[in-house]
């Protein structure tokens, strides 16, 4: 398996305008998150990159949201993406939406995400699937050039178990439009018939996918020892050499004769 480490940085994008069909991805993400964003509760909502910022979580409770940003893009916070600039298990909820795809150190980026999270906190990621239709442009000489599949697309099952080495909880693991994204996407009857057959029986192979797990941490208390207090040690008395002999002679002189006083 080829390391997650990138050899360039990479070209992030400032908008989804700047994606192939962009605006259609964005729309399926939102449908996608709408139901999940009142499940999730708390103090503190971080948005990491240009594109999670841009994603509508206005259904979600919590009320602080804030959007990092590496560069002065409609971002509250401006840092580097895998350098968070907050404390550990400050945050209620994450939002990575195609961040790792063009980040220098993916890896890296996730275990930022992991530290900034609470104990039960909730990260979402959202990312390309080179195992569909999308990831067969990254074959085609002319497309190789162009954005995002210049970059590397890694497979929902291996960022699954980054997540997993992490102790997270994997509680959705959705993927949608059946499609190459490199034209224009028609949505007429025939379109819509083709992503519903999709759906239905290659649901793993869409070309976007969308992961939310929660962070579950075990408590360290240590368990005390159950004290039992130990019955005495009483030894069975038995009868020594010495109490034996007493009690033979005392049986032999009581069975001999006495002897009468003589003058």
């Amino acid at each position: 398996m080829k390391p997650a480490l990138a050899f360039r940085h990479p070209d992030y994008p400032k908008s989804w305008q700047d994606l192939p069909n962009g605006e259609r991805i964005v729309e399926n993400i939102n449908q996608v998150l709408a139901p999940w964003w009142p499940r999730f509760f708390g103090y503190h909502l971080l948005k990491i990159g240009a594109l999670s910022g841009e994603i509508n979580s206005e259904q979600s409770p919590i009320k602080h949201q804030l959007t990092l940003t590496e560069k002065n893009e409609n971002g509250n916070i401006i840092a580097e993406i895998d350098d968070l600039p907050l404390q550990e298990h400050s945050v209620d909820v994450c939002l990575l939406a195609h961040a790792l795809e063009f980040s220098l150190d993916p890896h890296h980026v996730v275990r930022e995400a992991n530290r900034v999270l609470i104990p039960n906190g909730y990260l979402v990621i959202s990312g390309y699937n080179p195992f569909s239709l999308v990831g067969l442009n990254q074959f085609i000489p002319h497309r190789r050039k162009q954005i995002p599949w210049n970059e590397r697309l890694f497979s929902p099952m291996r960022v699954k178990d980054w997540l997993h080495l992490m102790g997270f909880e994997i509680q959705l693991d959705q993927r949608f439009l059946h499609s190459s994204l490199s034209g224009t996407m028609s949505q007429g009857l025939v379109s819509n018939h083709w992503h519903q057959l999709a759906a239905r029986y290659f649901p793993s192979l869409g070309s976007i996918y969308v992961i939310v797990a929660k962070k579950r941490v075990l408590p360290l208390t240590p368990i005390k020892a159950k004290w039992q207090l130990r019955p005495r040690f009483e030894p069975v008395k038995v009868p020594t050499m010495n109490s034996s002999r007493k009690v033979m002679r005392k049986s032999i002189t009581s069975s001999q004769p006495s002897k009468p006083c003589g003058k």
